[in-house]
């Protein structure tokens, strides 16, 4: 082991007993080297001489052997203050009050002074005391007046300096105890530091990854147009989907200053403002802009049919989803506009209605026929058919009326995709439409075996409307709650006013319809998967139909159904003027 090594192991801040005794050691060492040499110092008393080696030797075992650092530090001063004693001993035995080794005096000294407690600075101060007086106790002839004095004079100078030690050393370990906690601080500090900058780094990385990530989503979105804006509609961001929709790049757009009512027809604008009962003569942009986001601002998405308006002129058929755009703290900040071209949706949509309403009109003309040959049949007098061929003939006849229904349903159908259908308004008493449909479906129930209950109130309660229309979206519920209820079930057939609202309840004891197929029920030839498992006859029309009904005479539709307890539709309609004859319907509220 080398001397580098063995000295970076020596505890400098807070050295042990033995390298605090090994000063005196080597001193003591001198000092006895020094009175065996000839010429030296002469050893006066030999057995006083040989009692302070002896001390000395003690103390130093001690300060090695002991382990002072598990006792409480006060207990470790009795290695110095022997020490002391051992340098009274060994000046007794070489001279005595003439001895030149009283210097070694001032190793064990300062380091009692220097320990913590004001009661070292006695112990250091006494011990010395004992010490300079020693040679006037035990050699009383050898003393003239100086050695009197000096043996009192020099205890009190001793006294002051390990005053003065002691606060050195107090001020000296309250600065290291300062920069040992400083030291751990920074340490922790540089500790944290550099966890911190190792997360950060994480972070960022995490963060380019993530930004490269939406980056390459948001680049790919080239079918829908992102537009997003701030809080009064003027552009901020624009993708790739909106410069592939509309023809403008994101700089020219953001740049530009451009508003989003720009690529929006203003007969739709002006047309969604009357829908929103605020007509204006000239309106401000803010204004046009709440056509927007009117419903937006009121706390829900709105998905809604627009046309944008391409700066060449070209006009593209659209489908919005406006969304409020949030900051980090939840706050609205501006808004979110997500439009898919619906050109060839429409465009495949309208041929579909085409080629059904073309089909419905082919196929009607020859059941017409159907039907009239099969009434003469069965009323010709002059061939009378036998029982068995007029249950053949009725069967016969049933279907063809079934199929008949069906084609005037798909007709309907076609009516309503295409967005106007005729509705014949008039005043309409809702008990009247209610105990008609009731009436009507008796003979069903009867034969199903299920208890049909009509509720209707005494007082007439009349709504403006299609009565043909109403008593047929009426039908409609009690046909399909009878169909799914089961022998010994009950439909109740209900009407009542609600504020200004009339409500017209279907609800039966059926088999119910899963929750998360509710939302899909008024689309065209859905059913229900508790239908199709019940083999429940049923092409998937009647809802479809009866939303766009209730919807033309600006109502609504209500289901609630729990699967296995039974559903319940309302039809909600307002008792108020009504709408133009001509209604027209918009596409997404017959087929959501």
């Amino acid at each position: 082991m080398t001397v580098d090594r063995w000295l970076s192991r020596i505890p400098i801040d807070s050295p042990s007993a033995f390298m605090k005794q090994v000063p005196t050691i080597i001193g003591f060492a001198i000092a006895a080297v020094i009175a065996a040499v000839p010429n030296g110092v002469p050893i006066t008393n030999g057995p006083q001489f040989l009692a302070g080696i002896g001390l000395v030797t003690i103390a130093s075992i001690l300060s090695f052997v002991v382990p002072w650092r598990r006792l409480h530090p006060e207990w470790a001063v009795i290695v110095p203050t022997l020490s002391l004693l051992a340098v009274g001993l060994l000046r007794l035995g070489t001279g005595s009050s003439a001895s030149p080794f009283v210097v070694l005096t001032l190793l064990p000294f300062v380091w009692i002074a220097s320990e913590a407690g004001r009661i070292n600075i006695l112990i250091a101060s006494l011990t010395t005391f004992v010490v300079l007086l020693a040679p006037l106790v035990f050699d009383s002839g050898s003393g003239g007046p100086g050695d009197i004095v000096r043996a009192f004079f020099s205890p009190i100078i001793y006294f002051i300096v390990a005053v003065v030690i002691n606060e050195i050393a107090h001020r000296m370990r309250v600065q290291l105890a300062a920069a040992h906690a400083s030291s751990e601080q920074q340490e922790q500090l540089l500790a944290q530091a550099v966890s911190s900058q190792d997360e950060l780094v994480l972070n960022e990385a995490r963060l380019k990854t993530a930004n490269r990530l939406i980056q390459s989503i948001w680049n790919a979105v080239t079918e829908q147009s992102v537009i997003g804006t701030d809080l009064d509609g003027l552009i901020d961001v624009w993708n790739p989907g909106a410069e592939k929709m509309l023809g403008l790049t994101e700089k020219q757009v953001v740049d530009g200053k451009h508003h989003v009512i720009d690529f929006h027809l203003q007969e739709e604008i002006e047309q969604r403002l009357q829908d929103m009962d605020a007509r204006f003569t000239t309106v401000s942009s803010m204004d046009t802009f709440s056509a927007l986001v009117d419903t937006v601002r009121a706390g829900s998405a709105d998905v809604r049919d627009w046309t944008y308006l391409r700066p060449d002129g070209k006009r593209v058929a659209v489908q919005v989803a406006a969304t409020p755009r949030l900051d980090e703290n939840g706050h609205r900040v501006g808004f979110i506009f997500v439009a898919t071209d619906m050109t060839q949706a429409r465009e495949f949509a309208r041929l579909k209605d085409e080629f059904v309403g073309l089909i419905s009109h082919e196929l009607r003309t020859p059941l017409s026929s159907i039907l009239g040959y099969l009434e003469l049949m069965r009323d010709d007098e002059d061939a009378p058919l036998s029982e068995e061929q007029l249950q053949y003939l009725a069967v016969a006849e049933r279907n063809a009326h079934r199929l008949l229904r069906l084609v005037g349903d798909l007709l309907f159908t076609a009516q309503v995709e295409s967005g106007r259908f005729p509705l014949d308004i008039k005043d309409v008493e809702l008990g009247a439409v209610v105990s008609a449909s009731v009436e009507s479906a008796r003979p069903v129930a009867a034969n199903a075996g299920v208890t049909l209950v009509r509720e209707v109130p005494d007082l007439p309660l009349e709504v403006r409307g299609d009565t043909l229309r109403l008593g047929q979206a009426v039908d409609n519920l009690v046909s399909n709650a009878l169909k799914f209820t089961s022998s010994g079930g009950t439909v109740t057939v209900s009407l009542r006013r609600d504020g200004e609202q009339a409500v017209i309840a279907v609800t039966d004891t059926g088999i119910g319809i899963p929750a998360v197929e509710l939302s899909q029920l008024s689309q065209r030839f859905f059913r229900a998967s508790t239908a199709t498992r019940n083999a429940v006859p049923g092409v998937g029309l009647g809802l479809t139909i009866t939303k766009a009904i209730v919807t033309a005479h600006g109502g609504r539709l209500d289901i609630a159904s729990e699967e296995g307890v039974g559903t319940s539709i309302s039809i909600v309609l307002p008792v108020e003027t009504p709408r133009p004859v001509t209604e027209a319907i918009p596409h997404a509220e017959v087929a959501p």
